[in-house]
């Protein structure tokens, strides 16, 4: 299934949108329902989609009030007027419940082009998304969660008996009657070609032309949080030990492979949680350990290294720190004057988000500020990890179009306000399978991803050769 998936998404990607002019809806103009909120409100369906072509309940897509068995539309405009053969519809559950599209040529009216027929089917297929999202151990997606079942993702090709010039608007009409179960809408487009519209995968060639991942062998049962020395020699690693997360090392030997496990007792400050986000050539950040609100603790330790000796420098404070959820994920630049984290907040685009903080005169840090909404979804995006040049941003998102449950990204800043970012890119099929991969770490000296990936329902460490001009922009 993957195979297929994956080689379908990025033969598409190269070839099938070059012929057809498309648009995505960019406007709402009316509609009959909104939950409201930045997650599964009406304005998810604008822009091209993002909950396809993995499909599944998602919040980046529109959950109208009467999903389950009631009537619905909506009317959407588009940046320019153009000629119209065919109207995509994106529906991420139970496709098959739009019964009437109309097209506004600039009058303000709807003229009905195409109307579901008597025994048509939606054509629909599997969605890569597992219903039983397997996240890694106990923290903020690290639990398991069930998800709605996902069942009957599709796409309707409206394709019109005659193309209509001039078209501004488009108004779609639903019966969510016709089909049992929950109903989300993705997007919505256009193209003046009968070629089927489909979902685009932003990765790239160099991506796909990588050699397929290994996995590394490590003991430990439930493995997270992978970081590598600036020298690439040593590994630190989370393992899961009688519900307890505790770090360790490992050595790596002359054939590559890595040995010399060791529990860093100095490092498993945590009662619960210990894991380590950043290792720099003279200090150490690590999560984990216990804080108080207000506070404006994080839960992060720096720890300075002294001949081969960890020492605790202090907490990380951030002015208001406040999340909802009890841990986070953090990087930190390697002077130390921006840190990085994930968290949800009430400020979010939906889920988890990543925000940024600068260093103040006393070490303690400014007020979290998002990284904006390029890089932010309606859903989650979490495991930064920054590269030496303080520009390359790796991190994980289930909230843009992907293989499947969390994918990793790369994006790049694109000025001095942290605040603007290019829009992110897949690391491709080689990478990102139809499961979980995340909490990504970059070995810069050896140009060697490694990353964890939920194999059979397990944690499993892997890595892949990514040379530093294929990441690098």
């Amino acid at each position: 299934m993957k195979t297929f998936f994956s080689l379908f998404s990025f033969l598409f990607l190269l070839f099938s949108v070059n012929a057809q002019q498309v648009q995505w809806a960019n406007k709402l103009i009316k509609y009959s329902s909104d939950l409201g909120g930045k997650q599964f409100g009406i304005k998810r369906i604008l822009g091209k989609p993002d909950a396809f072509p993995q499909a599944g309940s998602s919040p980046n897509a529109w959950t109208p009030k009467n999903a389950l068995n009631g009537y619905e539309w909506v009317q959407v405009s588009f940046e320019k007027p153009q000629t119209v053969k065919q109207v995509a519809i994106f529906e991420n559950l139970n496709a098959g419940c739009v019964v009437k599209i109309g097209v506004d040529t600039g009058s303000g009216k709807y003229e009905t082009v195409w109307s579901r027929k008597l025994n048509y089917k939606t054509p629909t297929f599997k969605a890569t998304i597992p219903a039983d999202r397997k996240y890694y151990f106990k923290r903020k997606r690290r639990k398991v969660q069930e998800a709605p079942d996902v069942l009957n993702p599709g796409i309707e090709n409206a394709i019109l008996e005659n193309a209509v010039s001039g078209v501004v608007a488009v108004r779609v009409e639903f019966n969510f009657a016709l089909l049992p179960g929950q109903k989300q809408i993705d997007a919505i487009g256009i193209s003046d070609s009968e070629t089927p519209l489909e979902a685009q995968i932003n990765t790239n060639e160099a991506f796909e032309k990588l050699s397929p991942s290994t996995t590394v062998a490590l003991e430990g049962e439930i493995l997270t949080s992978p970081t590598i020395t600036s020298e690439g020699k040593k590994m630190y690693i989370s393992a899961v030990d009688n519900d307890t997360e505790l770090i360790y090392s490992f050595s790596k030997k002359p054939d590559g492979s890595w040995g010399n496990r060791t529990l860093e007792t100095a490092l498993n400050t945590g009662a619960t949680y210990n894991y380590m986000e950043y290792v720099g050539a003279d200090f150490l950040l690590k999560g984990g350990d216990g804080y108080s609100n207000g506070t404006n603790e994080t839960g992060y330790t720096l720890f300075s290294i002294k001949n081969g000796n960890y020492e605790k420098a202090g907490p990380v404070k951030v002015t208001a720190y406040n999340n909802y959820e009890d841990t986070s994920e953090a990087t930190i630049t390697a002077d130390a004057k921006v840190f990085i984290m994930a968290i949800e907040t009430d400020f979010t685009q939906g889920g988890t988000d990543l925000y940024f903080a600068q260093q103040k005169e006393d070490g303690t840090y400014s007020f979290l500020q998002s990284m904006g909404k390029a890089i932010n979804s309606a859903n989650d995006e979490g495991a930064p990890q920054l590269l030496a040049d303080q520009k390359t941003l790796l991190f994980s998102s289930n909230g843009f179009s992907g293989f499947g449950d969390l994918d990793i990204y790369v994006s790049y800043r694109l000025d001095d306000t942290w605040k603007n970012w290019s829009e992110p890119i897949n690391l491709g099929s080689k990478v990102n399978t139809n499961e979980f991969d995340s909490l990504p770490y970059y070995d810069e000296k050896n140009e060697i991803l490694y990353f964890i990936s939920i194999t059979d329902g397990k944690n499993v460490l892997k890595s892949i050769a990514i040379a530093k001009k294929n990441l690098y922009k």
